[in-house]
């Protein structure tokens, strides 16, 4: 494992216990929340076969020239440097979870992917269960959004495997705007669990896909990128759901062939992490405004001390309605 980068320390491990009562009685889906993109990429393994969610071509190549075309895959497919705890003493609450069987692998086992294959899922669930024991007002979303290469009896395995590592504190499906701080604490819950597949249909402990929406851009460049989540965040109110902000810029082929060596982080990320971290900062949480906000290499700038700060433009609106 990577050890923490300089600069990231624990301060925002009780950043959600810490907030004012005003804050804590309100709905979550009000409140501004740090997340990260595809947040368990910090670690991914080049032995392993290329994942099924790669398309043919990038198979076709990292099977011609296997170790070199993995090592590169390896810098376009981590979006994070720090492990699930590192991120959770640095403030993330929402994690963007993409898993997968292991192509060959008898059993049921399922494993985190990102273009290459990733830690077992039941490994990083108890790192999370691990913190949330030691940390018992903050809260997670899990939001397991993709899946590949799953029959029913994988999909059953991870359903059980979820109840069984957090088991009292996973949040019941309820009524988005009735859930706060406030709820969670008085019932000891501190995992709400998105699941897109049906298979999870059945499951009043398992919320739908559809209670998180998270559009995507799909942009390389800024502009485009906040006009796309303005325009989302606009239309938000009307959902009655959870809301994601996905404050990311996604590499189209010309940008990986043109950045190859360098990677994701020094060709893509770095050089436009302070703009965007920049249009973070002008906005508001509240009915019309953001929600969950994620983010690559979250260390990378303060990003998550300025979503939490976000929240404090609620406390001054609502001061301001009492004069």
């Amino acid at each position: 494992m990577k050890t923490r980068p300089t600069g990231i320390g624990a301060s925002n491990a009780n950043w959600m216990s810490s907030l004012s009562p005003k804050l804590t009685a309100m709905p979550l889906k009000h409140l501004a929340v740090p997340g990260s993109h595809d947040s368990f990429s910090f670690w991914v393994d080049v032995k392993a076969p290329v994942g099924p969610d790669q398309k043919a071509i990038v198979k076709y190549l990292a099977t011609a020239f296997r170790f070199v075309s993995k090592k590169v895959m390896k810098k376009w497919s981590m979006t994070q440097n720090l492990t699930f705890k590192e991120q959770l003493d640095a403030g993330i609450r929402y994690f963007d979870l993409r898993v997968s069987s292991k192509p060959g692998e008898s059993g049921t086992e399922i494993y985190f992917i990102h273009g290459l294959f990733g830690h077992k899922v039941r490994d990083g669930l108890s790192d999370i269960n691990s913190f949330l024991d030691a940390h018992g007002k903050e809260m997670v979303f899990l939001d397991f959004n993709h899946h590949y290469a799953m029959g029913m009896e994988h999909h059953t395995y991870l359903i059980n495997m979820l109840q069984e590592v957090f088991g009292p504190k996973l949040c019941k499906i309820g009524v988005v705007e009735e859930i706060t701080l406030d709820y969670l604490w008085e019932n000891k819950y501190q995992v709400i669990v998105f699941y897109h597949h049906p298979s999870a249909e059945s499951c009043p402990l398992i919320w739908p896909g559809n209670k998180c929406p998270a559009p995507w851009a799909n942009t390389t460049d800024t502009t485009k990128l906040f006009q796309f989540l303005e325009t989302t965040l606009g239309e938000r109110a009307k959902m009655g759901s959870f809301h994601v902000t996905q404050a990311i810029l996604t590499p189209r082929v010309k940008t990986i062939v043109k950045g190859l060596v360098r990677g994701l982080r020094n060709y893509l990320v770095e050089r436009n992490l302070p703009i965007i971290l920049t249009w973070v900062e002008t906005q508001k949480p509240g009915v019309d405004g953001i929600n969950i906000i994620t983010s690559d290499f979250v260390e990378l700038t303060d990003f998550a001390n300025t979503v939490i700060n976000l929240n404090n433009l609620l406390l001054n609106e609502q001061d301001q309605k009492k004069t």
